[in-house]
């Protein structure tokens, strides 16, 4: 018999924590909590392990002894004041379009409880700020077996319309225009966006900057393959011969 649920409610007791705060700490719904207390239900060992963590409490001790106050209190010596004193690093979760979810995406990308449902990505990015993730589905965004191939992920940062006009040229950015989803290289022109792919067989998009729907601006990028970074190096080493050359031209002339 596991003495984990008697253990973590006299855990709350010492700590003066109820049900819903000791289950927000683990990520745990109060039902659940109340299960494990009960013995009606056993936690998953990565929960184990989390909550013995957490107080520097042995795993064995968790589950074999029922543990006293004197013992729960000699285990951190700050075991009273740690859980309001720690500082938890919070991640910003990054609702991701997938390939599955990018036609859906188009006409309910303004519904929150449509965003909520999308697979999430946990990232150490600013949380104040919104991103979203795209999973590139084509070879578009490809050009002489170098750039974005499918099963890649983009991580985009909103884009106010107001503030569109002020991007760079050739900035990477997805966009939600024309009912399509698409992900290229931002030019703008006479008032209107102009996406161009990285592949010269794909013709540009345009269209007016008022049609853009949503617009995020590309600053990170997690690719399925390891980039080959040989031949990136062996293309600058080809430009800087280059140069040399037409440096060593000039002087001869």
């Amino acid at each position: 018999m596991s003495f984990f649920g008697k253990n973590i409610k006299k855990i709350r007791g010492v700590k003066a924590l109820s049900q819903q705060a000791f289950a927000e700490l683990f990520d745990l719904k109060r039902g659940t909590l109340g299960a494990y207390e009960e013995g009606r239900s056993e936690p998953k060992i990565e929960t184990i392990i989390k909550i013995a963590n957490y107080f520097s409490i042995q795993i064995d001790d968790l589950l074999t002894n029922e543990l006293t106050v004197n013992q729960l209190l000699k285990f951190k010596g700050d075991l009273t004041t740690y859980a309001e004193d720690v500082k938890r690093e919070r991640f910003a979760s990054i609702p991701c379009i997938t390939e599955n979810t990018s036609s859906d995406y188009i006409t309910f990308f303004d519904k929150e409880g449509f965003v909520k449902e999308l697979p999430v990505m946990q990232l150490p990015l600013n949380p104040t700020k919104e991103f979203r993730g795209y999973t590139v589905s084509n070879l578009e965004m490809t050009s002489h077996d170098k750039g974005f191939y499918p099963k890649d992920i983009v991580i985009g940062e909103k884009v106010p319309n107001t503030i569109i006009k002020k991007l760079n040229n050739g900035t990477l950015v997805f966009v939600i225009a024309e009912g399509k989803l698409i992900f290229r290289r931002l030019y703008l022109t006479k008032g209107n966006a102009v996406l161009r792919a990285d592949h010269k067989n794909i013709e540009d998009e345009e269209f007016p900057i008022s049609e853009i729907k949503e617009l995020w601006r590309v600053r990170y990028v997690f690719c399925k393959r390891i980039p080959d970074f040989a031949d990136h190096v062996e293309d600058k080493l080809l430009l800087i011969e280059q140069e040399l050359m037409k440096m060593k031209n000039r002087f001869s002339e």
